[in-house]
């Protein structure tokens, strides 16, 4: 699955298109997912007269985005922060995780493009602790981490069912430590996670330039890995590229195997296809799932989504399921080059994002030298990953053309001096970027 944080980026950009900036700014600007399974989304909003009219307004936009974006029916359920405390004291061996046959290794394709990490991690769920550890899987997002993550769990489950299994994905591992913090919890957080027999941890990278998280999460590591406990991480991208993350864990994740997962090849995609189609109990023709496989190339996860979908449409229209129809239903699911163009809004917000800046500041006239190296970066990504002439990115900041260029020339001489690290950064802000597209 997503990480909580991405999803909820994901669907207040889809609430922006449906209703307005403004409505979303009004209701939603301090609401956030605090909880996510396939069934199951739980939203935070402080606000009890928020909650109120979010329950009575909104609510079915929030579960359309959920369908339209990833394909999820999901009972959308508000929260106080009353109700956060309840919440995180909940198990994270959660039976969805352990019991979910939809994530285990027997269904899970393996192809060139994944052997290797498949391998790995079957090897850890036979040999916890013993084999690889900690195993480190990195790829980009709907590859497959996840779904490796989950049959890890439930092949150790079925095997020692006796393990304390913890699941837990990077961004709540810093909420429920900073929660610990203000309710003086620290030792009860402590004891949950370093009294894992199978510690998983998805999407890693949300703790790199936090500083306690870190500081938390080392220590936690070392107890886990001193005590001989199974430990598995899973990134969008290896530990020698994670710039923020500090030297001493770096070279802890990297003590174990790391294992990158790539785009499926067309032969895996077509087995991906014809997998779901018969768990979906559809028959669909060579052609129509040659078709697919040529034009659904991006992850996995959209690849099952469009089979859901061509199946929706033969159930409800009790259409054909020919080329000539499928190719009308799923137009939309794969974008030409101009509407996968970031936008200049969200190239600036991934790069506040990433520095740590808020916008207006990002936009502003400040000048001290963290800021306008950050504001410099933004003018290069947009420069580059859009279609906007130079006047127009002027508008964006408040600057003339002239000063565009120079913000461009600099970035560009630091993207040519290998000791400025700048080659990495504008890497990571547009893995960060693809990924809101």
């Amino acid at each position: 699955m997503y990480s909580s944080a991405y999803v909820w980026a994901k669907v207040l950009n889809y609430l922006e298109q449906q209703l307005t900036s403004t409505v979303v700014a009004t209701w939603f600007d301090d609401a956030e997912i605090l909880e996510l399974t396939d069934t199951r989304m739980s939203v935070l909003s402080p606000s009890e007269f928020r909650r109120e009219t979010i329950q009575r307004r909104w609510i079915p936009y929030i579960k359309d985005a959920m369908q339209v974006l990833f394909d999820m029916d999901v009972d959308v359920v508000l929260l106080g922060e009353e109700d956060r405390k309840a919440l995180t004291e909940k198990t994270e061996h959660p039976d969805f995780i352990v019991n979910n046959p939809q994530f285990t290794f027997k269904s899970f394709v393996v192809g060139a493009s994944n052997r290797f990490a498949h391998g790995a991690a079957l090897a850890v769920a036979n040999k916890p602790a013993d084999a690889y550890n900690p195993l480190f899987i990195y790829g980009e997002s709907g590859l497959g981490k996840t779904h490796l993550l989950y049959a890890i769990a439930a092949e150790i489950h079925a095997q020692h069912p006796e393990f304390n299994i913890v699941y837990i994905r990077g961004d709540q591992f810093t909420n429920e430590m900073i929660a610990a913090l203000r309710e003086g919890r620290n030792m009860e957080f402590r004891t949950k996670y370093r009294n894992a027999d199978l510690f998983l941890v998805d999407d890693i990278h949300f703790i790199a330039g936090k500083d306690s998280t870190q500081e938390e999460f080392f220590n936690t590591f070392n107890a886990l890995y001193e005590n001989h406990k199974q430990i598995v991480l899973t990134s969008d991208q290896p530990p020698s590229a994670m710039l923020k993350l500090e030297d001493r864990l770096k070279t802890r994740f990297e003590w174990g195997l790391i294992a990158d997962i790539q785009p499926p090849d067309y032969e895996t995609r077509m087995a991906i296809i014809k997998n779901k189609a018969v768990a979906l109990g559809v028959d669909i023709g060579d052609d129509v799932c040659s078709y697919i496989a040529e034009n659904i190339t991006n992850n996995i996860r959209q690849i099952e989504g469009t089979v859901k979908k061509i199946t929706a449409y033969r159930d409800l229209d009790n259409m054909p399921l020919d080329v000539a129809n499928v190719s009308r239903a799923i137009k939309d699911m794969y974008k030409d080059g101009a509407s996968s163009l970031p936008t200049p809004s969200l190239i600036i917000s991934e790069v506040s994002r990433y520095f740590s800046i808020e916008e207006h500041i990002l936009r502003g006239s400040l000048r001290n030298k963290g800021t306008a190296e950050a504001r410099q970066i933004a003018m290069y990504l947009i420069r580059n990953l859009t279609q906007c002439s130079l006047p127009d990115i002027g508008k964006e900041f408040g600057r003339d053309h002239a000063t565009v260029i120079h913000s461009i020339r600099k970035v560009e001489n630091l993207v040519n001096d290998p000791a400025s690290g700048m080659k990495n950064t504008l890497r990571d802000i547009t893995a960060n970027i693809n990924n809101r597209l």
